[in-house]
């Protein structure tokens, strides 16, 4: 049944995974390099402030403020986690969820082909390590999410003082075309990763944010794989690993992570997680071996490129990103008093798997399956003013303020571009913001999508701070897409169907 379908990449092919649905490959993205600006499309509405950037860059003389001990890495710890396989999962999607490789799960499960897992089938995950990562702190928290530190941030102005390659380059993204600042931009807000990170990883593997002559285009950081062409896929494969790393450890418990194909490195137990989403990433990389990693993680790695760029990381540092205190503010359903609507997926990846599993999935009422055309209506949860409305997506800043990364958020996601809420506008609960559908992303049924951000970090559904919607509260049951609403004495199971199971009527 194709009622709903978000996006579930894996690493050997980027892909989407529709439990009880069979896989889609996403179109491969028509890439469009420009030779020079004047030959790129305009983009309306954009300033050209390079001025902004002719400043000192900030420095920090201080020491990063040591990390109370994580998890520690101690020799008696259990070897392996353990996953039953999900409806629609393959070998190479649990090892991204994990940081595996499909080569480690096939070698640790005795696995013969690694094209064949059974749902319910039980699946080691090593855990332990020899070596530990180094202790040096690369980034603070701030810099890994796309929180207050980034509020006053534009790429193009950055793309535009510099003039390197990324100011005429530009593709196809699901559709419409984009310049390189903004694709830079949209993969930012789509992963709530920093687009300050983004840049300098970009320009550590590639030099397109400074160099006008690069040697690489279809790949530029080094993802060489299919369908993994263009500026989008390859900033979205670094962002998912950047997230998972940080929310893996901060959320998941992941104690570890892979070299390249083989080499297991627990996390060093004193490390902040933005540092262990760094490690993480470059650990993925094209060719990697231990010496390239211990350089890239280094003094002289990513850090120097993001010091030439913008000056010391650390001195944009928001600490903390969570007061002690947080609570949810009220919500309400994002449907009408008299509708009904279906519970379809339970917690899952605010963007892709990396993400914390920070967003719920809702069909409308009706018969029809697939991809089709609603005139049901999303309403808004809360009152605050909407600070995107494109590619599926319109996000609602709670505070009011016009930055969705300070304060809470909730991204609605598949929106129809028919009848969509304008960026700007200023909504009150209950009021329309659009249709559910497909568009956005990769999905293979008419829903909509909800997750939650504060201070630009994903706030999971199945955690300490779960969703509270019209009184019913989100619980996980450890299997993504699973789980319950609960109000009251009333359950209701994630269920990719429309029936009593799962029906969810409005307040």
């Amino acid at each position: 049944m194709l009622l709903v379908g978000c996006e579930r990449p894996d690493p050997a092919v980027v892909i989407v995974v529709t439990p009880l649905a069979p896989l889609t490959l996403p179109p491969t993205p028509l890439v469009t390099p420009f030779a020079d600006p004047a030959s790129a499309p305009p983009t309306p509405g954009l300033a050209e402030p390079a001025a902004a950037m002719e400043r000192p860059l900030p420095t920090y003389a201080g020491i990063p403020t040591p990390d109370p001990p994580h998890q520690t890495v101690a020799g008696d710890a259990q070897p392996y986690l353990t996953h039953y396989v999900n409806p629609g999962e393959t070998l190479g999607y649990i090892a991204q969820l994990y940081g595996s490789s499909i080569d480690e799960l096939q070698t640790v499960n005795q696995l013969a082909n690694s094209d064949w897992v059974q749902v319910g089938q039980q699946i080691l995950i090593p855990s332990q390590a020899s070596l530990v990562s180094p202790d040096f702190k690369i980034i603070p928290d701030s810099e890994l999410v796309y929180g207050p530190a980034a509020a006053d941030f534009a790429v193009r102005t950055v793309a535009a003082f510099w003039g390197g390659y990324l100011l005429t380059y530009g593709e196809q993204v699901e559709g419409q075309w984009l310049a390189g600042p903004e694709i830079v931009s949209l993969v930012a807000h789509r992963y709530s990763v920093n687009p300050r990170l983004l840049l300098a990883v970009l320009e550590y593997r590639s030099g397109w944010v400074t160099q006008t002559a690069v040697a690489e285009e279809l790949y530029p950081l080094g993802y060489a794989r299919p369908r993994a062409e263009g500026l989008y896929t390859q900033l979205g494969w670094a962002a998912n690993l950047l997230n998972w790393g940080y929310y893996g450890r901060a959320e998941a418990g992941i104690t570890s992570f892979l070299i390249g194909e083989e080499l297991r490195v627990a996390f060093a137990p004193t490390i902040n997680h933005g540092t262990a989403g760094v490690q993480t990433f470059f650990g993925a990389t094209s060719g990697v071996t231990y010496e390239s990693w211990q350089r890239d993680v280094g003094p002289d790695g990513l850090l120097a490129t993001f010091g030439r760029l913008f000056g010391s990381p650390f001195a944009y540092t928001v600490d903390p990103l969570w007061p002690p205190t947080l609570a949810q503010p009220a919500l309400q359903l994002p449907w009408s008093s008299d509708e009904t609507w279906y519970f379809t997926g339970g917690p899952h990846g605010g963007w892709a798997s990396g993400s914390a599993w920070a967003a719920l999935d809702f069909v409308p009422a009706g018969n029809q399956l697939g991809c089709v055309q609603s005139d049901a209506w999303v309403l808004a949860m809360a009152d605050g003013v909407v600070t995107r409305s494109d590619f599926g997506a319109v996000v609602v800043d709670l505070d009011g303020d016009g930055y969705a990364g300070t304060g809470w958020a909730i991204t609605y996601m598949h929106l129809e571009s028919r009848d969509r809420i304008p960026v700007g506008a200023f909504v009150q609960t209950g009021d329309r913001l659009g249709h559910p559908s497909c568009e956005g992303g990769f999905s293979n049924g008419t829903h909509v999508h909800v997750a939650r951000t504060y201070n630009g970090r994903w706030v999971s559904a199945d955690g300490l701070i779960p969703f509270v919607m019209g009184g019913w509260v989100s619980q996980g049951l450890g299997r993504e897409y699973d789980g319950l609403l609960v109000r009251g004495g009333v359950s209701k199971e994630a269920c990719e169907c429309r029936e009593e199971i799962n029906a969810i009527p409005g307040q």
